[in-house]
């Protein structure tokens, strides 16, 4: 979404805004690439990170760019525009750090905690230190409508130019540096794609040092050939400042009660949780006299502890006996139990007891099929399908006549009123309109019986379960919700088709509507890709070819893409 997008969000929620880090070049919640290709789901977290692969672009089977990173999306930072987002309704602003070094997350936060507090600080220093922690270079995206979205290049952190390789020998690689190199920092060769750590340094004289600004030879163990230019991409130097940090500490405030006969008492409180802990009888001293001093030197021992005392109040009488043991013993109850009062769940049950008032559905069983072409929708009428959904509007205003034809809406569309028509297939939720016959896609995510409910309560006639889930998830989520609920689940079950691996906002890779192109991987996996309507569409390189025993009645779903009569006719025959 872009700003004005964001901005223009008028319902009473808070708003939370992805300000800086790795992107999905699909759209969220939309990518099933890692799913189809790996079983792992990228809507569950679990993305391997297909787009950071290299791809080739075919135009009508020829190679038109050859292997690249043509999903790799530049990294976000809108560091540049914090003046601009300060400005706007935006509550929280979200940085990503997902497998990223603990240096990298504190400094980034550090960084726009700056910013955001117009921190006086040199610009051109820190961006410098964030380009030699992670940099696959930088975006402002879609938040600002930038069109310079993509790094074909590289896919992984090139970190900063340091150098250029003068001289390369079997056991040597001799550098002529512009920016200082330290023993250990990580280096990267740019056209070679080759990576290492530097274990030794030499002068040229081959004497060892540990760093220098000039010339660096260091051992060949990447059996290295060419000329390249040099990249830092670990700065060991900059990793040692970051892990010097001072940790934060949370401040409390004690108040210690010891009156003689009675049982001692230690409040503890961070001014939001308070936790009150009880000891021993305080018994009058015979020797040795507790003091405030050693009372308070005793409770300010918090160790590795998250807080910091920084005020104890006292009401004790004068004599009093009590041993260290059983002082710190009362100070680590009481700071545990403050740890665990800080970690609790801490949400408002707005509703307690949810009630599901009885929905009436009824089972369904048959064929239905998305199709591409006229023929495919002419043989689909021919075969006896009872829902045929056409993605094309005048394909589908030509047979909307049909009982069967139902138009399949584009999808994170805005304008519901005006793109939505009679009879619809949509892949996103919706509040459905008066007098609309709404279908759901397998793009609204379905794995669990509320959803499935709650959409099937707003109008929803079926709906097709997650593609991720496997046959005995769909079988179980049937049989939930008939026990739960009373009664049948409406479903559609993709049992043919290329899945839609992804979406991708306009068309960043500049395709022709009138030429057939795929990517190839390099595993020579050939992906369908098109773009239409202001949107790029990646499909899986084949069909899912599933036959299913479920014992309860469903609607046997195809995908149609390139299928002539004769595939439709076999693979329906096939899939009986």
């Amino acid at each position: 979404m872009t700003l004005e997008e964001i901005k223009n969000i008028d319902i009473d929620i808070e708003k939370e805004v992805f300000i800086h880090g790795a992107l999905c070049v699909s759209y969220s919640g939309n990518c099933l690439m890692s799913a189809m290709l790996g079983s792992r789901s990228g809507n569950r977290g679990e993305c391997v990170g297909n787009c950071r692969l290299k791809y080739k672009l075919l135009k009508n089977s020829k190679v038109v760019r050859n292997s690249q990173y043509l999903l790799s999306t530049k990294d976000l930072n809108t560091s540049s525009k914090i003046l601009e987002l300060l400005a706007t309704n935006i509550d929280s602003f979200k940085i990503e750090g997902r497998m990223k070094s603990p240096q990298y997350v504190g400094f980034i936060t550090k960084f726009y905690r700056k910013l955001i507090d117009q921190e006086p600080f040199s610009m051109e220093e820190e961006l410098d230190k964030l380009k030699r922690l992670f940099h696959r270079e930088f975006t402002t995206g879609h938040l600002f409508s930038d069109t310079n979205l993509m790094n074909s290049l590289s896919s992984n952190h090139i970190g900063i130019p340091i150098g250029k390789v003068t001289n390369v020998q079997k056991d040597k690689i001799t550098i002529q540096l512009f920016r200082k190199l330290n023993q250990e920092d990580g280096i990267r060769f740019l056209e070679s794609k080759k990576g290492m750590i530097v274990n030794y340094l030499y002068d040229s004289k081959n004497r060892l040092i540990s760093s220098t600004n000039s010339v660096a030879v260091i051992d060949n163990k990447i059996n290295l050939t060419n000329k390249d230019h040099v990249y830092k991409t670990i700065d060991r130097e900059l990793l040692d400042e970051l892990s010097k940090y001072p940790l934060k500490k949370i401040k409390i405030k004690f108040f210690f009660e010891a009156k003689l006969g009675k049982q001692m008492s230690l409040i503890i409180t961070d001014y939001k949780n308070s936790y009150q802990i009880q000891g021993d009888i305080v018994e009058k001293a015979k020797t040795s006299i507790m003091t405030k001093q050693n009372i308070e030197k005793q409770l300010t021992k918090l160790g590795d502890t998250p807080f910091i005392c920084e005020n104890i109040d006292f009401d004790i009488d004068n004599d009093i006996f009590i041993p260290v043991s059983k002082l710190n013993e009362l100070r680590r109850q009481a700071t545990e139990k403050l740890m665990q009062l800080r970690v609790q769940n801490k949400c408002l049950f707005l509703e307690n007891q949810v009630t599901f008032p009885k929905l009436e559905t009824k089972s369904k069983t048959g064929y239905s099929a998305t199709i591409y072409n006229e023929e495919q929708l002419k043989t689909c009428l021919e075969l006896g399908f009872n829902y045929i959904y056409v993605n094309d509007l005048d394909l589908y205003h030509k047979y909307q006549s049909k009982e069967e034809v139902y138009y399949k809406a584009e999808r994170n569309i805005f304008l519901f009123e005006e793109t939505l028509q009679s009879k619809n297939l949509v892949n996103q939720n919706i509040m459905c309109l008066p007098k609309k016959l709404i279908h759901g896609d397998y793009f609204l995510n379905i794995t669990n019986i509320y959803t499935a409910y709650y959409l099937l309560k707003d109008g929803y006639v079926s709906l097709i379960p997650s593609v991720e889930l496997k046959e005995i998830e769909i079988a179980n989520l049937f049989k939930n919700f008939k026990d739960k609920f009373n009664t049948t689940l409406p479903l559609e079950v993709l049992v043919y088709g290329r899945v839609c691996n992804m979406m991708i906002k306009k068309n960043f890779l500049f395709l022709d509507e009138n030429s057939t192109y795929y990517l190839e991987d390099e595993k020579n996996k050939k992906f369908p890709i098109f773009y239409k309507n202001g949107n790029t569409y990646i499909l899986n390189y084949i069909p899912n070819y599933q036959r299913y025993s479920f014992s309860f009645p469903y609607i046997k779903r195809f995908d149609f893409y390139d299928e002539t009569k004769e595939d439709i006719i076999n693979i329906v025959n096939e899939l009986k």
